[in-house]
């Protein structure tokens, strides 16, 4: 295929609820997507980076300079045999691994398309369903979570994850407990912690939870290894992993015992396959994490979700969770079961609402092989 245009564009997506992690509280997402075209073909792609360099050092602005001045260029125009030769052509940039999975992923969309083969499968995905968890926010009141906890388990959700922070976290675990004593629970840290506060995590122990992530700092694996080897709890990695040789250190120094992909965060589709199955030939379970992504990042995280090496549930859950509507229809479904059906169209697997991205866009530049440039 030949990259004969591609588009970045910013929209903004009010959240029906605010979200809140250890490191703040969000409203709305700022979003930017990447369309690919090649062939009279669209592929899309969406920047996961938040709005604030909280969660990782990008940003939505930091991803939008990148793509405009570094990415964009090394691309447009250049004929990959596939999408796993578009690493090699950002190989001299350092860092900024959402705004590479952005416009990596827009073209595996298209490759997709020009081969009529549903995403999934080009991966190598064999799963038709996949298991689906529900994250849920920091709550200052017990009892709202608990009744949100109810809701979710009644929707069919198979793991909940709850956020924590210091003076925010065994309480709720406590009572999460003793009102669902057999739920798959977990809880997730956002780095909130330090080494100093080892004993006081080691009461997580006391409420068999699936695993404590990313207690630590996003960038310290040896803390972790040291952490882990007092905990019974798995420590699962999060932040700290941006690519297969990341992995590799923290599964040798015995820093995690279940891993977190976030296809965003590890640079895209290529380097996720990766990591999955060293994961898997190292018998480290796996499972995607979320960004609270529109429906097109969502597309991308359902097929991610399909690989041998996903086992347990992941963040990947239904739009209506956290939009009045997306842009894609059909929009993402949880079944009873708490899964949800993958897409066997080409591509994605979803029709892009171009209508409904042109009303909620705020900033777009389309750049063609031909080196024009148009600004809306």
């Amino acid at each position: 295929m030949r990259i004969d245009a591609i588009s970045i564009r910013e929209i903004h997506l009010r959240l029906k609820t605010a979200f809140e992690a250890s490191f703040g509280k969000l409203h709305e997402r700022r979003i930017v997507l990447v369309e690919v075209k090649s062939n009279g073909a669209t592929g899309w792609g969406e920047v996961t980076a938040l709005e604030g360099p909280f969660y990782n050092s990008e940003t939505t602005d930091t991803a939008w300079i990148v793509l405009r001045d570094f990415l964009v260029p090394l691309v447009l125009g250049q004929e990959p045999q596939s999408a796993t030769d578009v690493p090699d052509f950002s190989s001299s940039l350092r860092g900024h691994e959402m705004a590479k999975a952005a416009l990596e992923n827009a073209i595996w969309d298209l490759e997709a398309q020009e081969k009529s083969m549903p995403l999934a499968k080009l991966l190598g995905g064999a799963r038709t369903e996949i298991p689906c968890g529900v994250s849920l926010g920091i709550r200052q009141n017990v009892d709202d979570l608990v009744s949100t906890v109810e809701q979710e388990l009644a929707a069919g959700y198979q793991r909940i994850k709850v956020k924590i922070k210091p003076g925010n976290d065994l309480e709720p675990v406590s009572e999460l407990r003793k009102h669902f004593p057999a739920v798959k629970l977990m809880v997730d840290a956002n780095s909130a912690y330090s080494p100093k506060d080892a004993e006081h995590l080691r009461h997580f122990d006391d409420y068999d939870l699936m695993m404590i992530e990313q207690p630590l700092e996003w960038d310290d694996f040896f803390r972790h290894a040291e952490l882990q080897a007092k905990l019974k709890t798995p420590i699962c990695l999060d932040e700290s992993i941006h690519n297969l040789h990341q992995t590799e250190a923290a599964i040798r120094l015995k820093a995690c015992r279940v891993l977190n992909i976030k296809l965003g965060r590890v640079g895209g589709h290529t380097q996720a396959r990766e990591i999955q199955d060293y994961c898997r030939k190292n018998e480290i379970p796996v499972w995607s994490g979320g960004m609270l992504e529109s429906g097109i990042g969502r597309a991308h995280n359902i097929a991610m979700s399909t690989l041998a090496g996903f086992v347990l549930p992941g963040d990947v859950s239904a739009s209506q969770r956290y939009w009045d509507a997306d842009i894609i229809e059909p929009e993402v479904e949880v079944t009873s079961r708490g899964t949800i059906k993958v897409p066997d169209s080409p591509g994605i697997g979803y029709r892009v609402l171009q209508q409904r991205i042109d009303k909620l866009t705020v900033r777009q530049e389309t750049y063609h092989a031909t080196s024009t440039v148009s600004v809306a």
